[in-house]
């Protein structure tokens, strides 16, 4: 009896690591990308991303930057096989950089950096691409 109860106790204690193991594994590879890069990603890959959580809504999904991502583990089917075309995505949708108006990153939070050298890189395209319509217009 005590040999059959330690086994038991020896399986039970095992299922959590196999259940781990099958299925539940990072796919962190698009944390910090915008959603709609991942989404291209995921879809040249035969996968598909399914939103798992957004914060904020400041912007459009296709704009919104994944914090985190995860393959999902569900299981499917009589035979409960488990799904593996399918990846969770978390989503942060609020502004690159807070403002009075609006929340977002610290602009001392590395995010909010980058999301400031980002404005001031498109700002700075934008002038130049104006510059260059305005000296066409005058030829």
């Amino acid at each position: 009896m005590l040999k059959t109860l330690g086994a038991g106790l020896i399986a039970a204690s095992a299922l959590p690591a196999m259940l781990a193991s099958a299925g539940i594994a990072s796919a962190d590879d698009y944390a910090g990308q915008k959603y709609s890069d991942v989404m291209s990603a995921l879809g040249d890959a035969g996968l598909t991303g399914v939103i798992a959580t957004r914060t904020g809504d400041l912007v459009d999904d296709d704009d919104c930057m994944v914090t985190h991502s995860e393959k999902a583990p569900w299981l499917k089917g009589d035979d409960f096989s488990p799904v593996t075309d399918t990846v969770l995505l978390f989503l942060d949708c609020d502004a690159g950089v807070a403002s009075a108006k609006a929340s977002g990153n610290s602009k001392a939070s590395p995010e909010g950096r980058a999301a400031m050298a980002e404005a001031k890189k498109e700002a700075q395209q934008e002038q130049q691409q104006a510059a260059a319509d305005q000296a066409k217009a005058k030829h």
